[in-house]
């Protein structure tokens, strides 16, 4: 599967929701709900796994439909934050903080341009 990167850096390739999703894998989005119900505090079904990737149309999981990472390089036509002439700004950084392997992936594309 080729490498696919999220607004914010994140591989969305390499998530088992998108795998699921790519898949069509209902045992697979089954045990999704069941882990990630129990790590994050919340009650997901099996029909709640599904992910295309955020830049793509189709199903974005959860927050992704408000994120204002993904609104804004949706609303600068880019395919994620390493393409911005703004990059690092003050959303991304505070996101970098959480979760510091987004940054280095979207150094990564940053590095190609």
């Amino acid at each position: 599967m080729e490498k696919k990167i999220s607004a914010c850096g994140l591989i969305c390739s390499s998530c088992e929701t998108f795998q699921a999703t790519m898949t069509d894998d209902d045992a697979a989005r089954e045990d999704i709900a069941v882990k990630w119900s129990k790590m994050y505090a919340t009650q997901l079904k099996k029909d709640d796994i599904n992910c295309t990737g955020c830049m793509e149309e189709g199903a974005s999981f959860g927050y992704c439909s408000m994120c204002e990472i993904r609104e804004c390089v949706v609303s600068k036509g880019l395919q994620n934050c390493a393409y911005c002439d703004d990059y690092g700004c003050d959303k991304l950084t505070e996101f970098f903080g959480f979760v510091p392997e987004a940054k280095h992936n979207l150094d990564e594309v940053r590095a190609t341009l």
